[in-house]
């Protein structure tokens, strides 16, 4: 694993989210990527089942979004657009971070959203384990013969447990959010974005032309630094960090190529990349990630009513997935917290194991960002009304830069809320687990019915799930035919992995060609016709029977 801790390792997780990684991993559902090579911090490759359930969720986000309606239309624009869009944006200029280290538990995290302890005010230092308090102990005896550290007056260094204490918090009234830690290095600017360069020319060819005539001249190691720096922008672009702005930018070839009137959205889902200085909770936070966004476009003014509708439907949608309402709410920004584009932000936060924490925003951006395309590029991207009357006239036809409602969830942390919702444990009398079970919306589970034949030597009952398979398969029904295993274990399996259907075919199948159905949340059987099999379960799907 690169840029791995100096301490001793140790799960920070709660254990329901310990639980939940072991199971996409053992099931397929997310693996560490380029794990036979130690692993890259923050990257994750979904696996045959995880990129189903990704996909699913996806899609159903598409279809509310988009085809089931007529105000909405898609997008699918580039991931590398001109270095200009992100300097108009803002994203060049502000995507900075003040980055910091914990100088005891080597923590990277941004100074900003680090927890707040005023100067001098004591500041223990907490540890997961002895083992790791007494490498911090050590540390800070370091720092304190350095004079980096300050003591309590009247107290000594000393360790208890897990626990380090007797020094303050020093002037920087923050400290290390992992352990406490006032001890830390100097403040240093982060970009949020990944920077490429685009030509057949390698851009460090410019940087050492720069910086050869830089030591020629006497400059100093900041010009230099400089120098290297804008050598490097000549052939800068960018993974975009978002994509939203692809849509703002081609605001006006969708408006005119397909007749559109405001109020109308773009709606447009695919990877964005950010160069997080924290990377956390599994695929929550990482730096490559999958967006599911729509920019609604509408009249000055009108930003408030749509604010509220957008809120309504996207509550509607994530409930409709089958998350629990009791885990998800509202939470506003408030005034300090409001990005400068927005005059009102929403998010829709979920309860995760570890917390409330985001699954979508849902912002007013005024007309921010297409006046600030328009500065940047010198086109027009207005729109045109000739029944709506204009305010500064009274009379009909009425042009203006429309306002925007932002709907933005994250695909991957979708796919994590429905992970961490499904997951359920069903005990024993004993208290022991039972079974594990996956509770995912039917739409959503990656095989939507097993094919199970009892006894797989029987060629003629093999034959015959071979055969019902297919028939799901041909009907567009994702279906696993699955003869390993005792009936018992194979049930259990499909149990862990979401399936909510299971077809069994034993000796009365090929008697009077009927198959027994179980459903997977309250394991209730019946038995239904070979032949009505597909309809039973695609009606099923369709009401969400489990």
């Amino acid at each position: 694993m690169l840029d791995g801790p100096a301490m001793p390792s140790e799960s920070k997780e709660p254990e329901l989210m310990q639980k939940i990684v072991s199971l996409a991993k053992r099931r397929g559902f997310v693996f560490q990527s380029s794990e036979i090579y130690g692993g890259l911090k923050s990257a994750y490759d979904y696996g045959p089942l995880g990129v189903e359930l990704k996909r699913n969720l996806m899609g159903e986000w598409w279809t509310f979004m988009v085809t089931s309606r007529e105000d909405v239309v898609g997008l699918e624009s580039s991931i590398i657009m001109h270095p200009d869009v992100w300097r108009s944006s803002g994203h060049v200029g502000n995507f900075n971070d003040p980055l910091v280290d914990c100088l005891v538990c080597q923590e990277r995290f941004r100074a900003d959203k680090a927890p707040k302890l005023a100067a001098g005010t004591p500041a223990p230092i907490t540890l997961g384990d002895k083992a790791r308090a007494k490498l911090a102990e050590e540390k800070v005896k370091e720092l304190l013969l350095l004079g980096e550290a300050k003591l309590a007056e009247g107290q000594t260094l000393k360790r208890d447990g897990t626990s380090v204490l007797g020094i303050v918090a020093g002037d920087r009234s923050y400290v290390c959010p992992n352990c406490g830690s006032p001890l830390l290095s100097a403040e240093r600017t982060f970009n949020g974005m990944f920077t490429t360069s685009l030509g057949p020319v390698s851009p460090m060819q410019n940087v050492i032309e720069a910086v050869r005539e830089g030591v020629k001249g006497g400059a100093s190691d900041e010009d230099l630094h400089r120098l290297a720096v804008e050598a490097l922008a000549k052939t800068a672009v960018y993974l975009r960090p978002e994509t939203a702005q692809g849509m703002f930018v081609q605001f006006l070839n969708v408006q005119q190529s397909q007749s559109l009137k405001v109020p109308f959205g773009i709606a447009q889902m695919g990877k964005s990349f950010r160069n997080e200085i924290t990377v956390e909770h599994f695929i929550f936070r990482s730096c490559e990630f999958e967006q599911m966004e729509m920019e609604f476009f509408c009249p000055p003014g009108e930003g408030p009513k749509y604010l509220d509708y957008w809120k309504a439907e996207r509550q509607r949608w994530w409930e409709g997935l089958g998350l629990s309402k009791e885990k998800l709410r509202f939470r506003k920004h408030d005034d300090a917290e409001l990005a400068h584009y927005s005059d009102g932000t929403f998010d829709v936060e979920y309860e995760f194991p570890w917390g409330w924490d985001e699954l979508e925003g849902i912002a007013s951006r005024t007309d921010y960002d297409l006046k600030a395309h328009m500065k940047g590029s010198g086109k027009k991207l207005e729109y045109f009304d000739p029944e709506a009357i204009d305010p500064s006239t009274g009379k009909p036809g009425y042009r203006y830069v429309p306002h925007v409602v932002e709907p933005a969830a994250g695909a991957t942390r979708g796919v994590l809320a429905v992970l961490c919702d499904a997951y359920s444990e069903e005990l024993a009398a004993d208290g022991s687990v039972d079974r594990v079970v996956l509770r995912l919306h039917p739409r959503l589970a990656p095989y939507k019915v097993g094919i199970l034949p009892v006894v797989k030597k029987d060629e003629e009952l093999v034959k015959r799930g071979r055969e019902i398979a297919a028939r799901f398969l041909a009907s567009g029904i994702a279906a696993r035919y699955d003869e390993q295993h005792t009936i018992g274990k194979r049930y259990a399996r499909h149990d862990e992995i979401g399936t909510p259907y299971c077809l069994t075919l034993d000796e009365q199948t090929l008697q009077d060609g009927t198959v027994t159905i179980r459903y997977r949340d309250d394991r209730r059987q019946e038995r239904i016709a070979v032949d009505a099999a597909v309809d039973v379960v695609r009606e099923a799907l369709r009401t969400g029977r489990v």
